[in-house]
């Protein structure tokens, strides 16, 4: 019982990862940490991965179903897909290799609200979770789990699962502990109750993972980093989106809709992202806390800087350099992070209590407001929904952000009518490009697309969109929202067929 695993049951049960992997079977569904990069396991995956492609030689096909928190590292998502040992990817991923898999048939995929996930496998949707392989940072010497750097669907994944498998990573820093808020109050209907989160720093759960120690029939210790993709350089486009949000926070402030510490922040992932928390640095807002998915570079340096006060995630996103520093530092951030399960950091009734406002990235924009924010051309998808859901639905405000074009020009980023729907006009408030903001709220739909077209389309396209809108408004079946079907999706047909929306 030496190092992190100071349980003397669980340290009797440690072994090397090939003999993990060789637990889990043909078949099986297997619930694995991760949360964007952060807190996956980073053996045992490989490891499983070698032993499918084994089988595979032998002429004996293996596959598992592969559930996490969302999108995990190429060691573990990548390895799998890579050996084509997943049948069924759930909720949410990144990895190009799993990505060319689903779009190719080769994979099946669900993309799922983040907050569904946890009641929805309660309630067995998915069939039977077999196996759970979770990193914890550490074990307590009564057999409690300290929770790594992301907490995801762990608390549901050690639940339900029959057998459990823990890796310890002691390359995660030991001042992690006490920084997590596990709650185990929720239940399905008929038998819930409010969460009880009034305050961004409310704590009403407990610092670590429960897992009966008879559950667990591997152990394997670790000393392996994160791997959270680097973010792209903040460009000039990013730093233009950026300005016309904080001129959007201001504005609202002075109006008197807003308080002068804004209310709690939900921001997804990205350089544009990061733009927003940066230009937060030097705006006159003091006190601010965030509710939110993930804590990346730019809320940290909030956090470090004094102004973001608070802040609660189910997960970490940061870059090499900033990860090295949080490792480091951890102590000091200890009272000011809280890392909750998913499904209390995306939980609806708790976005709505608080107001958050909420930033998140999207593929497109149509004129009237509705979003596609995981196709490309209606078919091909690119990540998935995440979490946008979750709090689009219910923020205060909802807002929307992309670069007004994609692929050098040849891709507008709003069109006639989006090619997917993942967000409903009734959901978006506010969408922003780097040509200006539009805030939707109280418009009707004609009135939606002037804003939309004048504001936020790239000026290379807002004459087909004036076009479109003009010759819609004298043919369409209804003038309400007036649509020309015939036309609606031309501009991604031109581009499939011809590489360019452009006529």
């Amino acid at each position: 019982m030496t190092g992190r695993i100071r349980n003397r049951e669980l340290a009797a049960k440690v072994m090397d990862a090939d003999a993990a992997a060789a637990l889990i079977g043909s078949g099986d569904n297997v619930g694995m940490s991760g949360f964007t990069g952060a807190g996956y396991p980073k053996e045992v995956p490989g490891a499983l991965a070698k032993r499918v492609a084994m089988a595979e030689a032998r002429g004996e096909p293996m596959k598992v179903g592969l559930w996490t928190g969302a999108s995990t590292a190429p060691e573990l998502d990548g390895a799998l897909a890579e050996v084509e040992g997943v049948e069924m990817r759930l909720p949410y991923q990144s990895d190009p290799v799993t990505r060319a898999k689903i779009n190719d048939g080769r994979m099946d995929y669900t993309d799922i609200h983040l907050s569904h996930v946890a009641q929805q496998v309660w309630q067995g949707v998915f069939g039977e979770l077999d196996v759970a392989v979770v990193e914890v940072s550490g074990v307590t010497e009564d057999g409690r789990l300290i929770p790594s750097s992301s907490i995801g669907n762990n608390k549901t994944w050690l639940e339900q699962a029959d057998r459990v498998i823990l890796e310890v990573n002691s390359w995660q820093s030991e001042h992690l502990e006490g920084m997590h808020d596990v709650y185990y109050g929720t239940a399905l209907p008929p038998n819930r109750v409010p969460v009880p989160i009034t305050r961004t720093e409310d704590r009403i759960g407990v610092p670590y993972l429960e897992c009966p120690a008879e559950k667990v029939i591997a152990v394997v210790p670790t000393e392996a980093p994160d791997r959270n993709s680097a973010f792209a350089p903040v460009d000039e486009t990013a730093e233009r989106i950026a300005a016309h949000v904080l001129d959007f926070f201001d504005v609202e402030v002075r109006a008197g809709r807003l308080p002068n510490e804004l209310l709690p922040l939900q921001s997804g992932v990205g350089n544009v992202a990061n733009a927003v928390l940066a230009g937060l640095r030097d705006a006159p807002f003091d006190g601010m806390t965030a509710y939110t998915e993930v804590i990346q570079d730019g809320m940290l340096d909030l956090l470090e800087s004094g102004k973001l006060r608070m802040a609660s995630a189910t997960a970490f996103s940061l870059s090499s350099a900033t990860v090295d520093r949080f490792n480091r530092d951890a102590a000091q951030f200890r009272d000011r992070i809280l890392l909750r399960p998913q499904e209390i950091s995306n939980h609806p009734e708790v976005v709505r209590r608080l107001g958050c406002l909420a930033m998140n990235g999207i593929v497109e924009a149509d004129l009237y407001g509705n979003i596609n924010s995981t196709h490309l051309m209606g078919s091909r998808i690119q990540n998935g929904i995440g979490g946008s859901g979750d709090f689009a639905r219910n923020a205060h405000v909802s807002i929307f952000v992309t670069p007004s074009v994609a692929k050098g020009g040849a891709i507008s980023a709003i069109v006639p009518m989006v090619s997917h729907v993942d967000h409903t006009e009734h959901d978006v408030d506010v969408i922003v490009t780097e040509q200006g903001l539009a805030d939707l709220r109280g418009l009707s739909p004609r009135r939606r697309a002037e804003q939309v077209i004048e504001r936020c389309a790239h000026p290379d396209f807002r004459p087909m969109l004036r076009d479109y809108v003009d010759r819609a408004m004298q043919s369409a079946f209804g003038k309400h929202t007036p649509h020309l079907l015939g036309e609606a999706l031309s501009w991604h047909q031109r581009f499939v067929d011809t590489g360019t929306m452009r006529r």
